[in-house]
């Protein structure tokens, strides 16, 4: 996101004649299957997303923090925050945008009092909570080198190059982790000027997780991404960065991305907003629309700009709103209720038009263990096909294994002894070809004996 004068698939089409987009009360609320557990660890294929599990295209629909420096942003960091996005408003990936520079940058911390190695402590927890909340609730989460009034990356390469050391061995076993090293070069900053940048950072990341995704910026506040497609890097799994903002950027940018797509190369959107380019002034949402329609028909993903309540026309909540979660529409800004609402409607957790699928979240009865075995029981849900277990021996079910069945009672075979177990199971139902999960039960754990 530009701050002062630095701020410059088809869609799912409505089949029928309505098509209705299904709110639910939480206890409720389904999560349509296609974030992490449906599709595990992503890759790059050609120029799009896929999953490494099923090998299907997957397009992210996201939400871009505000600078988790600041109180516009980190307060946004948590569970019930994004579980709200994901739960209410079709969102199915967030970014951390950590400024490197600024008040309490990552690389200069301006006039903030504390010392530059505490801000860098508290940025990095506030990275982990999100990459915590993210990861518990089965969504992708972009880890954002904030580059922006900074303009030329290799000004803080050195810091750069441990920082990613240290987040790509910390998430190297999480299979929803991106990263975005570079957010906007500017200022002149070639395309070389990146590149140079790239070919540091990225070995460093791939030292520790061999298949990441990472994602590049582009020149001029990562616009140039048809620069960018005559001489991408020779890496795997790497996207490149395209940003707009809808009452600036027009048909010429979307020009653009149109030639970088036609010669291959792999683009995300990783922010986006329906203002100008300072994220304020006028909305233009029909040139929004133009812009989303563009790359649903890609299916390039997308993250709006900004879960914040500042007062700008970018951010999606109203400024006057105190909510940190559970945001309904008269919490949100017209800029949030408009993006919202094309998430829904472009998304994928309603049913078809006239069907409504209700699934209570389940509850684990019993978990009793003997030997090397645990047996879990589990209460009947309504309308529920059948139900997912997830176990494993990490609270935040970090390599967790699945057992999908329609029985109510399962035994989890061959587990290791002394080791403590987490369990913990959803309900699902497939409907119209689509599958449609319950929200998860709350945990139990039981350890197993020697």
């Amino acid at each position: 996101m530009k701050e002062n004068r630095y701020r410059m698939k088809q869609g799912h089409i409505i089949w029928g004649l309505l098509f209705l987009t299904i709110l639910l009360l939480l206890h409720g609320k389904l999560v349509m299957a296609g974030a992490v557990e449906e599709n595990g660890a992503l890759s790059v294929s050609g120029t799009r997303l896929v999953s490494q599990k099923t090998g299907k295209e997957v397009v992210l629909r996201g939400v871009s923090t505000h600078g988790i420096n600041w109180d516009v942003g980190y307060p946004y960091i948590s569970k019930a925050a994004f579980q709200t996005l994901r739960d209410d408003y079709g969102v199915n990936a967030v970014r951390l945008a950590m400024y490197t520079t600024e008040y309490y940058g990552y690389c200069d911390k301006g006039s903030a009092p504390e010392s530059q190695s505490m801000v860098q402590k508290t940025l990095k927890e506030r990275i982990h909570t999100g990459v915590t909340a993210a990861s518990e609730l089965g969504m992708y989460v972009i880890i954002d080198w904030h580059v922006l009034n900074d303009q030329n990356p290799n000004k803080y390469k050195k810091q750069a190059k441990a920082f990613f050391e240290e987040m790509s061995k910390k998430y190297a076993d999480y299979d929803n982790v991106l990263y975005e090293i570079c957010n906007e070069p500017n200022g002149g900053t070639t395309w070389s000027d990146i590149t140079t940048y790239a070919k540091t950072i990225i070995p460093v990341i791939r030292a520790n997780d061999k298949d990441a995704v990472i994602i590049v910026g582009t020149p001029n506040w990562s616009q140039d991404v048809d620069v960018a497609s005559k001489s991408p890097l020779s890496y795997d799994n790497i996207m490149y960065t395209l940003h707009f903002y809808s009452a600036t950027h027009k048909e010429s940018y979307r020009e653009k991305f149109k030639t970088a797509l036609a010669n291959g190369l792999p683009v995300m959107v990783t922010e986006f907003g329906v203002s100008e380019a300072s994220g304020a002034g006028s909305m233009n949402t029909g040139e929004a629309k133009k812009w989303l329609d563009l790359l649903d028909a890609n299916q390039i993903s997308y993250f709006a700009w900004s879960l914040s309540n500042k007062a700008e026309t970018a951010s999606l909540l109203k400024s006057g709103t105190g909510k940190k979660s559970g945001w309904r529409s008269s919490d949100l800004s017209p800029a949030g209720k408009w993006v919202f609402g094309q998430y829904r409607s472009r998304g994928e957790q309603s049913p078809v038009p006239g069907q409504t699928v209700k699934l209570s979240k389940p509850t684990i009865k019993a978990v009793n263990g003997k030997g090397r075995k645990i047996k879990v029981t589990i209460q009947k849900v309504k309308g529920a096909d059948g139900y997912q277990i997830r176990y494993g021996t990490s609270k935040k079910f970090a390599k967790a294994k699945k057992k999908t069945g329609k029985k109510t009672v399962y035994t989890l075979t061959k587990l290791k002894k002394g080791k403590t177990y987490y369990i913990k199971v959803r309900a699902y139902k497939k409907q119209n070809g689509k599958t449609y999960y319950s929200s998860y039960s709350k945990v139990k754990k039981i350890k197993v004996k020697k």
